[in-house]
């Protein structure tokens, strides 16, 4: 499994007054939204789930006899769902954290 890095954006130095933008440090990810990247990524979580269902019921149906194939993809879609369910975790306590903010 390739893990792409997730970009952050990090603001631009200011120089002489002027406002910063916000400067992404991974040229592939230059304009796309937040939604279009957690879109995608969420996509190629199902898909691994999906894979190693399809894996499983080979197994289960005898085409295939390396369980170690069948193992190593039901870890691999386990760890993405649990990377996915730490993710939103983490953007609730945000969401949480920025509502207790008062004005």
């Amino acid at each position: 499994m390739i893990l792409a890095p997730v970009s952050l954006l990090m603001p631009a130095p200011v120089q002489g007054g002027q406002q910063s933008q916000p400067v992404s440090r991974d040229p592939g990810t230059t304009g796309r939204a937040f939604s279009d990247i957690l879109l995608e990524k969420l996509e190629e979580i199902s898909a691994l789930q999906q894979k190693a269902d399809v894996l499983t019921q080979e197994y289960l149906a005898g085409k295939i006899e390396d369980v170690h194939q069948v193992v190593l993809a039901l870890e691999e879609a386990n760890l993405a769902l649990q990377l996915a369910v730490q993710v939103r975790n983490r953007a609730v306590e945000a969401y949480q954290e920025i509502s207790r903010m008062q004005f």
